[in-house]
């Protein structure tokens, strides 16, 4: 008698980065806020339906089965903790630092729905004065700040989770662009260590709700490190305690030396997203290219550790408006198609 063992089918699963680009609608209401010519309920009005237009279109056309708000609502996804301070109307108070969201995405659909947010390590340079020579501000020490940054970094991560979010996903765009600043590591090394005091205060199993997205920067097209070799900062970017690694990809140079220091370096707990879309680039990829990059990124990473993604944000700051909305859902809707081909290949070779 022969007996026949079938194999478990592995998913390979897909996630965007976060940003999709805003609606005119909305970009004009930003201008006409900052400008005091509309109030900012008036301004979260035009943020709501926007959100809710984002992703419904998400839904719609592109196959996602991971959703976001598409940040809708930042003015990008560096500044927005700190959005309120340009404005002379601002007043400090106990909420100054403090980042909330709303589950305004997740009631809009049964879909996961995931949240990106800005790294305790880049809003650390807000009050750097070992690395900006700016001094210290009165009564209130660099170690103070960086306890409080803790605190309310921390809240931020958890209060997306409360809310229900699929992921929490940490940009970490400064970690390559470190090396430029600071080539001995050093400052890399810094940044982690600020990171990991956020992520160790969460357990085991909250860890693998959160994630990390690295790339060499791309708002209005541009790229600030891309220059800076990946694998010097790669395995510093492993120490971070999370799961999930978004890593910029498909745009490298040189993918199969970055996929050899991924392979050495990742851990049997990490999922490893490659990025296989380039948003930059206006040629909206092929499926089968798609496909072709995820079994070449098997060779290297196991397949029940491998996910896909986009190498960034369509529009990490509000007014990039580089790529055309269409654009944008046709290259995620091919990654979903790629992906699903690589799977069905992959489980079945």
């Amino acid at each position: 008698m022969v007996s026949s063992v079938t194999r478990q089918w592995i998913s390979i699963p897909s996630e965007l980065i976060g940003s999709i680009p805003r609606t005119s609608e909305l970009l004009e209401a930003r201008i006409r806020y900052e400008s005091d010519l509309i109030t900012i309920e008036d301004l979260h009005k035009i943020e709501k339906k926007a959100v809710e237009q984002t992703v419904i279109e998400l839904d719609q056309l592109t196959g996602s089965m991971v959703l976001t708000d598409g940040e809708q609502t930042k003015p990008s996804f560096l500044t927005y903790p700190i959005y309120d301070l340009v404005f002379e109307r601002y007043t400090f108070d106990e909420q100054c630092f403090q980042i909330k969201f709303t589950d305004v995405a997740k009631r809009l659909t049964n879909k996961p729905v995931k949240q990106a947010v800005i790294t305790a390590s880049a809003l650390s340079m807000v009050y750097a004065p070992h690395l900006l020579n700016s001094g210290h501000i009165d009564n209130y020490s660099h170690e103070e700040f960086l306890k409080d940054l803790t605190d309310e970094c921390e809240r931020d991560i958890r209060l997306c989770l409360e809310y229900g979010a699929h992921v929490v996903q940490l940009d970490f765009t400064e970690a390559r662009l470190s090396l430029k600043v600071d080539p001995s590591g050093r400052l890399l090394k810094d940044f982690i260590a600020i990171n990991n005091r956020v992520l160790d205060r969460f357990n085991a199993n909250e860890q693998k709700k959160i994630g990390v997205h690295v790339c060499p920067g791309g708002d209005l097209d541009c790229c600030h490190s891309s220059d800076i070799d990946y694998t010097l900062m790669l395995p510093d970017l492993f120490q971070l305690n999370l799961t999930n690694f978004y890593l910029q990809l498909s745009s490298e140079k040189n993918r199969i030396k970055v996929l050899k220091c991924i392979q050495k370096h990742m851990k049997p707990n990490h999922r490893i997203f490659v990025g296989v879309i380039d948003p930059i680039n206006p040629t909206i990829e092929s499926a089968e290219m798609i496909r072709d990059q995820i079994l070449e990124a098997a060779q290297f990473i196991p397949v029940e550790q491998l996910g896909t993604t986009d190498d960034c944000g369509f529009s990490p700051f509000a007014d990039d408006i580089s790529t055309s909305k269409a654009v944008c859902y046709e290259k995620i809707k091919a990654r979903i198609q790629g992906t699903k081909m690589a799977e069905q290949i992959l489980n079945t070779q």
